[in-house]
Formats: structure tokens, C-alpha cells, sequence
């Protein structure tokens, strides 16, 4: 049970929709299950339409609504302003917020293009020397299992990595930056190993989509009458990798996967075992030891949600799953506890920005053909 302290923590959200619901649901639940130094409260919550952003903050829980994010950089009442906007507005409430002083999360991926990310990471480390905290939300990172996953990396129980396989199959559209941002930063923070160079292929496969009704709610609508627009945004990715520390990398995404929902794999393969995540099973994890005996060799499926398995301790009692929602919770707990100086941030600014030169070498690879291209700041 909680024994959060009485000193609040006030959070104004910006961003209304899918991604701003589930942080108002993590906000709200973090110190009922966690012990934290701080309590969240729900002061702000920021979104385009007023009248909807009204009706939402009743919804989520929040104290009061504004029409725009000006407001929460501009009131000496918020702590921690969170960024659950579209990336193009990331960079510019991010800034404004850092030089206000206050904490930031800020959806993945970090910004639109590297350029806006120096700038994001630049600020970010100057605010850090007053003592704010920024981090990037890669939600992922905080399942169990894969939290278990980087712990057996960490302590060698797998060896030299030499290979990383990754996949991340849905339906709908935009994936590089979307669903592969997961893939290269859940890659680089298992191994600990930097993406040093990539070759690359892109596609778009629908090239017009039909105007949205954004006012019918979550996602839109699109009517049958509705005009059309040209997409911008590709439907496929995949690269291969070469990782700085010597081991190569497959990876895999796209929104065109028929048959296919949230199916987000990862496989990483070294010289005395393996680690295997799929999230369609979130609850567990494949190892594999090679120092078993020959009879005995194959993957074995832990399910981690005992005790001792990161996060888990406090919630159900042992056998009893988690669900995606929770990932969000553990992102606020880390967060929290960041703000308070009892643990380093992760991922911090810089980290995203890793990811985010990434993405810039599978665009830059993809339209030269598939060219090899280095990871600006790495060693090939």
C-alpha cells in the first residue's frame, strides 16, 4: 500500500486524446499502489477545443481546463508539464517549459527531426543543472518483463550479444516514427549498445487517405464523401543494423501487417543465451541458457510477475498479470521518484535523441536505395 507523502507534485497534461487519457489514468494511479515522495495532482489539463477539453478534464480528473498550453508554461502553480501533443509541437512546449522550470515528460518520439532534438537535449541539460528533470516517455521500457529482460543482459547471463532481432506489426498509418521509435529505443536500452549504421528501405503503399472528422472523437472518422489527401507518412520500414559493440540488428515495422494488432517483438541473441519478448504475451519472458545441459537446452517461459520481477511488488499477488495501462503507472512512479533526486531519469532527453539520429539514418538509407548510412555521433 501506498505511503506517498502529502507534498504535491502539480501535473498540467496537454493533449486530449488517446496517448493524454492513458497518462491522466497513470497520474491518477501511481501513488495508490506505489510509495512516492510526492503526490500527483491533476491541476491542469490543456486541449485545442475548450469546450471538449472542459468535458475531458471532468473526465480524467483534473482540477481545471485551458484552450492552450501557454497557459501551464505561464502559471507558477505547475511542477511537471506533460506533452502528449503531435511531435511537430513537441520541441517548441518542451523549450518553453524547461526555461519556466518546469519538469517534463514528453511523448516519444522526442521531437520531429534531429535538429529540434539538440535543441530539446541542450535545454534539458541546462534546466537539469537547477534540478529539472525531463524524460521521454518509451513506455515499453517500464514492462516487467522486458525490465527483467535488460536486468539477465546487464548481469552477462546471456554473454557477448551478437545478434538483435525486432518487429513491430500493426494496422494504420505512419511507422517509422511511430511503432519503429519503440523498436531502436527498446534495442539500444536492452543491449546497451548504441546503433551505429543502418541500411534501409521505406515504402508507402496508400498513397491518398480520406480527410478525417476529428470531431466524432478518438481517431476520427472518415465519411464516404470525405476529400482526399496525399499521405506523407510511409506504411512500411525495415533496416538492418550494425550496433557499435559488434552485433547486427533486423528490424521490422509496419501498419500493413493484416492479421496483426500491438504484435511488438524482440529478440536478442548472445554467445551463452537468449532473451525473447512479444507483447501479445506481456506477462512473459523466454530465456534461454546456454549453459544447460544438452538434454535440457530450449527456451523456458518465465512469467514475471513475482515479487522480485521489476515493478511487480506492488500490485497483485503473484501469478496475476498486468496490462498496458500499467506500463504508463510505472513511467510516473520512475518519474516521480526522478524529481525527488532518489534515482537517475530514463530514458532522458539525450537518450530519445539517440533514437531520434536512428530515424534520421533509416530516412536518409531509404532514399539512397537502401545505402548504408552511419548514425550521426556514432562510430560506424
Amino acid at each position: 500500500m501506498s505511503t506517498t507523502t502529502d507534498r504535491p507534485l502539480r501535473v498540467a497534461l496537454i493533449g486530449t486524446g488517446f496517448m493524454g487519457r492513458m497518462h491522466a489514468h497513470a497520474w491518477r494511479t501511481a501513488h495508490r499502489f506505489f510509495d512516492l515522495p510526492a503526490r500527483p495532482e491533476l491541476t491542469l489539463l490543456v486541449g485545442r477545443d475548450p469546450e471538449r477539453t472542459a468535458a475531458a478534464a471532468d473526465t480524467f480528473g483534473f482540477a481545471e481546463s485551458a484552450g492552450d498550453w501557454r497557459q501551464a508554461i505561464e502559471r507558477a502553480d505547475i511542477d511537471v508539464v506533460d506533452i502528449c501533443t503531435p511531435g511537430d509541437t513537441h520541441a517548441e512546449i518542451a523549450l518553453a517549459a524547461l526555461a519556466a522550470g518546469k519538469h517534463v515528460l514528453c511523448e516519444k518520439p522526442l521531437a520531429n527531426d534531429v535538429a529540434e532534438a539538440d535543441l530539446m537535449v541542450a535545454a534539458a541539460e541546462r534546466a537539469g543543472a537547477e534540478g529539472v528533470v525531463s524524460m521521454c516517455g518509451f513506455s515499453y521500457r517500464r514492462t516487467p518483463a522486458l525490465a527483467l529482460a535488460r536486468r539477465l543482459v546487464e548481469d552477462g547471463r546471456i554473454g557477448q550479444v551478437r545478434h538483435v532481432r525486432a518487429q513491430y506489426l500493426h494496422a494504420g498509418s505512419g511507422t517509422l516514427g511511430d511503432i519503429g521509435a519503440h523498436s531502436i529505443d527498446t534495442a539500444q536500452w536492452l543491449t546497451g549498445d548504441a546503433i551505429a549504421g543502418v541500411s534501409a528501405i521505406m515504402r508507402t503503399f496508400v498513397p491518398t487517405r480520406p480527410v478525417l472528422d476529428e470531431q466524432v472523437g478518438l481517431g476520427g472518422r472518415a465519411h464516404a464523401d470525405a476529400p482526399r489527401q496525399t499521405v506523407t507518412v510511409d506504411d512500411a520500414a525495415a533496416f538492418t543494423a550494425r550496433f557499435a559493440g559488434g552485433a547486427m540488428g533486423v528490424f521490422e515495422a509496419t501498419r500493413l501487417a493484416t492479421g496483426h494488432r500491438n504484435s511488438n517483438r524482440i529478440e536478442i541473441n548472445g554467445d551463452r543465451g537468449s532473451v525473447a519478448f512479444d507483447f501479445r504475451a506481456m506477462n512473459e519472458l523466454e530465456f534461454y541458457d546456454a549453459s544447460d545441459p544438452a538434454g535440457e537446452q530450449g527456451f523456458r517461459r518465465i512469467q514475471a510477475n513475482e515479487p522480485e520481477h521489476p515493478y511487480a511488488d506492488a500490485w497483485w499477488p503473484a501469478g496475476h498479470g498486468l496490462g498496458y495501462e500499467h506500463l504508463f503507472t510505472h513511467q510516473i512512479v520512475d518519474l516521480v521518484r526522478a524529481i525527488a533526486g532518489g534515482t537517475p531519469v530514463s530514458p532522458s532527453f539525450a537518450d530519445a535523441a539517440r533514437v531520434q539520429r536512428v530515424l534520421a539514418a533509416v530516412e536518409r538509407s531509404a532514399a539512397q536505395d537502401s545505402l548504408y548510412v552511419t548514425v550521426e555521433g556514432e562510430n560506424p
